[in-house]
């Protein structure tokens, strides 16, 4: 007996050495997802002469941003940016509009101060399975811009986290080792789960939130059995330095079903079993143009809220302002034959808005937008123009005459509905329009 009591010890001493070599923080400001409206966060927007030899990066086509090189369909308000880049896109008045760089950390601390100022909760910073090839480099264009996020969410008590996505992996060749290392390599290096004193990456269940998005989608190269997607959720769970992580997944709006939108194969149950969030992609699911959005989507998230809770899973809505990706598809023929500008119309907020309240009442305790700065897609809820440079030459989706920040206004009152500090209502909350920028 006393030889098996002194084996049980030796066995808890080890096992707690093995787990208190973990290198993230004990805790953060931020404990759970529950009560927060996070956005997706690209940063992946370049100008020429910001640093990153990337030209006009998701500005336009070929590292090009001109009359045939246009990929975005909305215009940024950059009336409060430090920098800003100079276009051949000009006004009424002939004074060429200007852009910003996601690489200057200007841009980065404006964007937070405006998540404070507003009431964003915070947001997942996107980190592409192509730049988890050269973990090496510290220095990339994601990695400062993602130092400045870290920086900019202490001083402005925003909640950060990492979401992985999956898209560029190969169909051959790859699996998700890379991200492993990645991950390492931001713990070690940009220490993103341990800023010190009151830091705020968001943990959730009490351990630090990683997201991992594109499993399950049928328009993926590659194949989610052959990727490793187990061993990284079991790295990040369960390694003794560099996991004891909560997972979010990332998967298709039917993902209950495995049908529509997404792939008929059971394996993607088994994954999502491995999780603690799930997290269906619902931009372009659903439209005021055919659905009676606010009831089809409150009715779709509660059948997603009961399967989820039946397997003792936490779920997230996507919602999103609208959609349009007309400049984005014109090179692409098979793309551009099914979509206008303003496909999926934002109405002024009111799609926004079904979409948040019918969230909120169909249940769900934490809301994903899509996303805070993606312009190129039309999701984007930080300031855009109203009055953008518009010819003959080129176009670009207006604001509905509302002011610039009405999306980051909308989304602060949405995070204190779902928190209760409002009543909940259905209705779109009315707004004096001025100050049109």
């Amino acid at each position: 007996m006393k030889a098996f009591s002194i084996s049980f010890l030796m066995v808890v001493f080890i096992t707690t050495a093995l787990f208190s070599q973990s290198k993230h923080a004990k805790t953060s400001n931020y404990l759970s997802y529950k009560g927060l409206v996070m956005a997706g966060y690209q940063g992946w927007f370049r100008a020429p002469n910001d640093g990153s030899k990337r030209g006009w990066g998701h500005y336009g086509r070929g590292n090009k941003f001109d009359f045939e090189n246009n990929t975005i369909d909305f215009w940024p308000d950059v009336s409060e940016y430090k920098k800003t880049y100079k276009t051949v896109f000009k006004y009424d008045d002939e004074t060429n509009a200007e852009v910003f760089s996601s690489v200057d950390k200007s841009t980065t601390d404006l964007h937070f101060k405006w998540m404070k100022e507003y009431g964003v909760d915070g947001v997942f910073m996107q980190r592409f399975f192509g730049v988890t090839r050269n973990h090496t480099n510290t220095n990339k264009p994601q990695d400062i811009i993602l130092r400045n996020a870290l920086k900019a969410s202490k001083e402005n008590n925003r909640a950060i986290a990492v979401m992985y996505d999956l898209s560029g992996l190969k169909e051959t060749g790859e699996d998700c080792s890379s991200i492993i290392e990645d991950w390492k390599m931001l713990v070690d290096e940009l220490k993103v789960t341990n800023q010190g004193e009151n830091q705020n990456y968001l943990y959730h269940n009490g351990k630090p939130l990683v997201a991992i998005w594109g499993v399950g989608f049928p328009d993926r190269p590659y194949d989610t059995r052959k990727i490793g997607i187990n061993r990284l959720i079991d790295f990040l769970k369960n390694d003794p330095v560099y996991g004891g992580c909560s997972i979010m997944l990332g998967v298709p709006t039917y993902f209950r079903d495995l049908d529509k939108d997404c792939l008929p194969d059971p394996y993607l149950h088994t994954v999502i079993a491995s999780a603690d969030i799930v997290l269906p992609w619902m931009v372009q699911r659903f439209t005021p143009l055919v659905h009676k959005v606010g009831d089809h989507l409150r009715d779709h998230i509660i059948a997603d809220l009961k399967w989820t809770k039946k397997r003792n899973l936490d779920y997230v809505p996507v919602i999103t302002p609208g959609f349009s990706w007309r400049n984005l598809s014109l090179n692409k023929p098979h793309l551009a034959r099914y979509t206008a500008y303003g496909a999926i119309p934002r109405l002024g907020g009111r799609f926004y808005w079904d979409q948040m309240a019918n969230a909120i009442l169909a249940g769900s305790e934490m809301i994903y937008v899509a996303m805070f700065d993606e312009i190129d897609e039309g999701t984007a809820i930080m300031k855009v123009s109203d009055t953008p440079p518009n010819s003959d030459k080129a176009h670009f989706v207006n604001n509905d005459g509302m002011p610039s920040d009405h999306y980051l206004w909308l989304t602060g009152l949405g995070a204190k509905m779902l928190r209760g500090e409002m009543p909940l209502q259905l209705e779109l909350p009315e707004r004096k329009v001025n100050n049109r920028k």
